[in-house]
């Protein structure tokens, strides 16, 4: 018998649940495919604890569903190193490559602007982000990059690169927050295979 289908959405840096592709995919789940359980929480701020975080979600559930990822910014970051760590395809949404380089001016205190969380981001934690990142992709069958060159958060040439051998959306204008979203639910669905 098939395994119950479970969506996962990792949000961004300072993002939250509310974020408006996390809320475009449960909609869409919730309208066209209420089979799929839609999981998207909310991550804790440093990389460490939000990778733990991650892990004990995923064990919890591994066995017993058919797991699917989408992941945006940060979120595309941690998506591919848990399509790393247990092969779960994955959509990568302006996907952070370096967040480790990205976020050291960000260094000091942050305020998230959904949940108003006040914490402080430090040289340390860009050490942990640099302990996630993938060297090499071993499943880029399992990969889709959707990618919008006018981000102004990231190069998205990064991106480009970095998921060269998988599956790839790339698209003229646009911007971090991947303008238009609502464009492709069904297709990361089936991307998926949930």
């Amino acid at each position: 018998m098939n395994k119950p289908s479970l969506l996962l959405y990792i949000h961004g840096f300072n993002s939250s649940p509310l974020s408006h592709k996390a809320q475009v995919m449960a909609e869409y789940c919730k309208v066209h495919r209420p089979d799929i359980k839609v999981i998207v929480p909310r991550l804790p701020s440093y990389p460490s604890q939000a990778a733990e975080f991650l892990v004990q979600l995923v064990e919890e559930y591994k066995d017993t569903h058919q797991i699917g990822l989408v992941g945006s910014s940060l979120g595309g970051y941690l998506s591919t190193w848990l399509n790393h760590q247990y092969g779960f395809k994955a959509a990568l949404v302006n996907p952070a490559v370096k967040p480790y380089e990205l976020l050291a001016d960000y260094l000091g205190k942050q305020v998230n602007p959904y949940t108003q969380e006040e914490y402080f981001l430090e040289e340390k934690h860009m050490e942990e982000l640099l302990a996630l990142q993938v060297e090499t992709l071993h499943s880029v069958d399992d990969l889709w990059l959707l990618q919008q060159e006018g981000d102004e958060v990231l190069d998205y040439r990064q991106a480009v690169d970095k998921y060269l051998a998988c599956k790839q959306t790339i698209e003229k204008g646009g911007d971090h927050s991947f303008v238009n979203f609502e464009r492709y639910p069904e297709q990361i669905i089936q991307f998926l295979n949930l």
